[in-house]
């Protein structure tokens, strides 16, 4: 995907990585045995060891550890059999402990990659560094209370899994099909909800720019905590044009933390940015190193799901679907099965149609995800089964569908509640078609001359019948009765 920014003296290169926080799913903490759950009254989950108490010794929570071997494997990443835990060391209201234990020098997952479907149809692969498993911080709240800044410890101690992607990311556009793509993953893994309006997923980008054709790197800059795809896309490209300006004016490029103003639509300084050495990284002395075998490894492989690349190859060559079709299918597990389930047994090709087109815009409408659908596939299947069956036309099956959808009746109680089967009978049709053509001579001339204007006749006869007339039937014998062949 080219992107480049065009300044006063040239042609200059977005160079962007990206770190991502995502909240492993658990009801256990990484360290604690307190609740994970989101949205629970301020400090009712906070144990002795989340909240800093003298003597408390962290126990690490297998099951997190297993949540962070399933990501690693569907990252298509080396899995460490051993890495270790150290105590990042900083001060802050909201880590009471004035540490945070996570992973620096060995990371329970080493390098891996993530393949990008780009618009042009090409694709493109975004190494990963590393992912480490590290305890979250808790939530400082401004401005709930006049004067003072409070804490909530509901969330310190809580497993994340930061994963570290290389500085492959060339375009604002390919930093947000990144984050789709992973948080797919995680979805399909169930190791993250990748939920960014609760905090499950909070992504950084480092920034830096050189000019075209450059291979050294130039000076980053981190922007912090972006809490939604369109605003990394935004605060990237504000971030990469603020420093060409900068550069182009003879200024430099500082180092530094910067924040992205979602109102005014730029990023503003934070803090210089620390480097590793200022958190005096050291192994925790009350957690031995983390070892895994062989055997676990490959159970956690066996349980993995097909993945959404896997997916997508298989809908284009046993489905004959189009890529993109196949890649708009698998972006959620739950839309991957329910097409499927639609599908059994049926025209995939229109299953598919009915259900991006259809089904997806009355979801986007509702605002709900698939989870949420109202719409169940066999009642969507059976939609498609009275089409097949010709009991009703393309028209009212549209309508059928949005009954179905916001009342939860099933199609074939709709069509005959409401008397909506397609009428194929010749002698019903045949009388309105006589009509029609006798009270208007100089459309019957017109179509003589002009066979398009029979869809005009096709179109009447439609509306005459509410739409209930085979469209088949009316156009074959209009086109008879007007000697077209």
């Amino acid at each position: 995907m080219a992107w480049t920014i065009r300044g006063r003296t040239g042609e200059w290169e977005l160079v962007c990585g990206l770190e991502i926080h995502a909240q492993v799913i658990s009801k256990a903490k990484l360290f604690s045995g307190a609740a994970t759950s989101f949205g629970a009254e301020p400090n009712t989950q906070v144990s002795p060891i989340d909240a800093g108490m003298p003597g408390m010794l962290p126990v690490l929570n297998g099951f997190c550890v297993e949540q962070a071997v399933k990501t690693g494997l569907a990252l298509d990443a080396e899995i460490n059999k051993v890495s270790i835990f150290e105590r990042k060391n900083y001060f802050y209201p909201d880590l009471p402990q004035g540490y945070q234990i996570s992973q620096y020098q060995h990371p329970i997952v080493g390098r891996g990659r993530v393949l990008l479907d780009l618009p042009d149809g090409t694709t493109k692969a975004i190494g990963i560094t590393r992912l480490h498993l590290e305890q979250d911080a808790g939530k400082s709240l401004h401005g709930a209370r006049e004067g003072v800044t409070l804490v909530d410890l509901n969330r310190c101690g809580v497993a994340l899994m930061e994963i570290v992607t290389e500085p492959d990311i060339r375009a604002p556009e390919e930093a947000v099909l990144f984050l789709k793509k992973l948080r797919s993953l995680l979805r399909y893994v169930g190791t993250c909800d990748g939920n960014m309006e609760e905090g499950s997923l909070r992504c950084d980008a480092n920034v830096s720019v050189r000019r075209l054709g450059e291979t050294r790197l130039g000076t980053r800059c981190e922007i912090k905590n972006v809490n939604s795809m369109r605003f990394v896309a935004k605060a990237i490209e504000y971030e990469a044009r603020r420093q060409v300006e900068l550069l182009e004016n003879g200024g430099i490029v500082e180092q530094e933390t910067r924040l992205f103003d979602a109102a005014k639509g730029e990023t503003r300084p934070m803090r210089s940015k620390e480097e590793a050495h200022d958190y005096r990284y050291f192994p925790d002395p009350d957690l031995l190193p983390l070892e895994l075998d062989d055997a676990l490894v490959a159970r956690l492989r066996a349980e993995l799901p097909e993945l959404p690349d896997a997916k997508k190859a298989r809908f284009v060559r046993e489905y004959g679907l189009s890529a993109y079709d196949a890649g708009v299918l698998v972006a959620e597990r739950a839309a991957a099965d329910y097409f499927e389930a639609v599908a059994r047994g049926r025209d995939p090709k229109q299953a598919a149609n009915w259900v991006i087109n259809e089904l997806f815009g009355a979801l986007a409408k509702r605002g709900l995800d698939i989870e949420a659908c109202p719409l169940p596939p066999e009642a969507l299947g059976e939609l498609l089964d009275l089409l097949a069956e010709g009991r009703i036309s393309g028209k009212i099956a549209k309508e059928v569908f949005h009954e179905a959808f916001e009342s939860g009746a099933r199609p074939r109680a709709i069509v005959e509640a409401r008397g909506l089967e397609q009428v194929t009978d010749v002698g019903a049709i045949e009388p309105i078609v006589d009509k029609l053509l006798a009270d208007n001579p100089a459309q019957v001339a017109n179509a003589r001359k002009n066979p398009k204007v029979v869809g005009w006749f096709v179109g009447q006869v439609m509306k005459a019948t509410g739409g209930r007339a085979n469209p088949e039937l009316v156009n074959d014998l209009l086109r008879k009765k007007l000697g077209l062949g």
